[in-house]
């Protein structure tokens, strides 16, 4: 049975990864506009977001825009690597043969 990656798992994390690589490696989405778009609270977020960085999976760039700061993030080779893995073992596990009840 196809193992999925628990960073990915959890909801949040899948919805996030999902958004960005939909963007794709060599764009980047601030991260007001990803919050809007998840309808997430900034804490939250920033916390699954975190992980996502921790594991490599994404890719976090602060800038000064005017004066005030800028959070940008983007998907990263080793993240659109395991989406597309993630993706893979779901839909084996979906696409597995469920046990049936005897009569």
């Amino acid at each position: 049975m196809p193992e999925l990656d628990p960073v990915i798992h959890a909801e949040a994390r899948l919805r996030a990864l999902t958004m960005l690589n939909e963007v794709g490696e060599s764009n980047s989405i601030a991260f007001t506009k990803l919050r809007a778009m998840l309808e997430m609270t900034a804490g939250n977020l920033s916390t699954h977001l975190r992980k996502l960085e921790d594991a490599g999976y994404i890719v976090v760039t602060k800038t000064i825009e005017g004066r005030s700061p800028a959070t940008y993030l983007g998907i990263s080779p080793e993240g659109r690597l395991a989406y597309a893995r993630y993706r893979k073992a779901l839909q084996e596990l979906l696409a597995t043969p469920q046990l049936s009840e005897a009569p």
